[in-house]
Formats: C-alpha cells, sequence, structure tokens
C-alpha cells in the first residue's frame, strides 16, 4: 500500500509491517525475559541493561562480514523501507503516500498520536485488568504476590511480552518515518533518556510517565537551546547549553528524588504509600484512615 507495483525489492503493507514487528518483538522479549524471571531488583536491572549493550552490537555486525550473510547491512543499516499510504484507498481522501505528500510531518504526528492513545488505552485497561492487578502486586511485594497464588514466571512472561509488542510497534513506526532502521538508533544513552522519562513523570503512573516524556522532549529537541540562547544573551558570554543534557537530565532526577520522589504525577498507591506510610499497617486501612475517623458515631 502505497508503494508502486513495479517498485524493487519486497514491498508488504506498513501496516501489516507494524503488526508484524510487534509480534516479532514478542517473542524476542519472552526469549529473552525467561533466563531472567528468576532475578529481582538490581540484578534484573543489570542483565536487561546488558541485553541492551548486545542488541546494538548484533545488529552491528549482522552483515557478510560477521555471521555470513546479510541480515541487517551492518552499519548502513536497513534502508530504504517503504512509505506509509493507502494506496488505492486514497480514491475516498485518504493519502496515497505520506513521503510524498505537502502535508507529510502532519500525517506523521497524527499517525503517531494515534497510536499513543491506542498505548494508553491498552495500557489503562492493562492496569485495571486482573492482569495488572497481578503485575501491582508483584511490583509490590513479589513473595507475598506468590503466597496469594499469583504465577510469577507467568505473570512476569506476560510484562515482557507486551512491553516487547509495543516497544516493536513504536521502533517499526520510527523506522518508516526514518526511512530507514540503523545500529546508531539502538544506542545505550537512549535508554537512559527513557528511564528519565518515567522517573521524572511518575513511576507506574500513565499520566506522570507522558508528563515526563512530554517536558524532557521538549527539553531535548528544543527547550536547552533556548535555554541557552536566553543565558547567552543575558551574560553576553556563548554557553552551549546542549553540550551538558545529560548532567542537567542526571540534576533534574536527581532534584525530583529529593523533593519528589513519586514523580511528577504519581500514582495513587504509590503517592500514599510515600506520604502516608505503610510499612506496618496495611495499604487498604491506610487508603480508608481518613473516611473511618471521620464517621460520626452516631451513623452506626
Amino acid at each position: 500500500m502505497g508503494t508502486p507495483d513495479d517498485a524493487p525489492g519486497i514491498h508488504i503493507s506498513v501496516w501489516l509491517v507494524l503488526l508484524v514487528a510487534g509480534i516479532v518483538t514478542t517473542v524476542a522479549g519472552i526469549l529473552i525475559g525467561l533466563p531472567t524471571l528468576r532475578l529481582r531488583g538490581d540484578y534484573l536491572a543489570i542483565v536487561t541493561l546488558g541485553f541492551g549493550e548486545i542488541i546494538p552490537v548484533f545488529v552491528l555486525n549482522s552483515d557478510e562480514q560477521g555471521i555470513g550473510f546479510d541480515l541487517t547491512h551492518g552499519a548502513f543499516g536497513i534502508n530504504p523501507i517503504d512509505s506509509m499510504g493507502f494506496g488505492r484507498l486514497s480514491v475516498i481522501g485518504l493519502p496515497e503516500v505520506y513521503r510524498t505528500s505537502e502535508n507529510r510531518a502532519e500525517l506523521y504526528f497524527w499517525t503517531a498520536l494515534g497510536l499513543v492513545l491506542f498505548t494508553v488505552f491498552c495500557s489503562v485497561r492493562l492496569r485495571d485488568s486482573r492482569l495488572g492487578r497481578a503485575w501491582i502486586a508483584i511490583r509490590e511485594d513479589e513473595t507475598a504476590a506468590a503466597a496469594m497464588g499469583v504465577p510469577l514466571m507467568r505473570t512476569k512472561t506476560w510484562s515482557y511480552a507486551m512491553g516487547a509488542f509495543f516497544g516493536g510497534v513504536a521502533g517499526a513506526f520510527y523506522a518508516v518515518y526514518k526511512s530507514g532502521a540503523f545500529p546508531s538508533d539502538f544506542y545505550f544513552q537512549f535508554s537512559v533518556f527513557l528511564l528519565c522519562m518515567v522517573i521524572l513523570g511518575g513511576m507506574g503512573s500513565i499520566w506522570g510517565v507522558i508528563a515526563g516524556s512530554l517536558i524532557l522532549s521538549w527539553l531535548d529537541r528544543e527547550g536547552l537551546a533556548k535555554i541557552g540562547s536566553w543565558i547567552s544573551d543575558y551574560s553576553g558570554q556563548q554557553i552551549d547549553v546542549p553540550k551538558y543534557a545529560f548532567g542537567i537530565y542526571g540534576a533534574i532526577i536527581v532534584v525530583m528524588m529529593l523533593i519528589r520522589p513519586a514523580g511528577l504525577i504519581p500514582e495513587r498507591r504509590h503517592k500514599i504509600e510515600l506520604e502516608e506510610g505503610v510499612h506496618d499497617t496495611p495499604f487498604y486501612d491506610v487508603q480508608h484512615e481518613g473516611s473511618l475517623t471521620d464517621r460520626n458515631p452516631s451513623d452506626d
């Protein structure tokens, strides 16, 4: 769809490619996750970061010189990739090919926004589902969750699978937008940048993560440059603020951990735990303590 029939190469509808990418990354996420399911805490984080470092090296060396056949074309990446479009459906007003459209940026923006809204909808539904409650139980206390009958292995595997699926769809869309997939897209700093978004917005909070991603994305794209120009105008000295981007992000995270550890928009459960404290009191009692103390005895 959106590609001439006589164009060389293999051509599949990009919309189908997004789905296939999600399925393939789901399988990869399960295969990577299975050996690490027995780990927890810092050990799980270290192993996850290790896989994050292995993948770029594998992609970079998956060419004829590295593995004997050209899988990823090495440093040159997989390109070109077909543009999005609706092909013959353009007769009903839909764009035939995004890349050749005058409003190309707007088309990609609205498509990306649609994917984000779909992801948010699925995340909210998953959070409120039985599987989501099992994830929360494991996050709070894995031993207690297992004692209450939560299947740890299966539940953790589902978390790997769901995260990999949405990551695969997003990655495929990004590759289509750039017209190629390159090893340089998988650098370690980007993973740290995503982690900063989560910490800034609030771990476990969907709306907090969205807020954190918007703030840091603005800073990364144009915010730091504007701040640098403002400082240079007032001080009279040229200061390249974007050069210290990761130091600034690190400072933001440290400040957030000190003054607002739950994030900008914390999850309700996490916020109550930090503000009220539930070390020796069940969460349900803390959550309803106010309503119980304010209750009028005459109501009984």
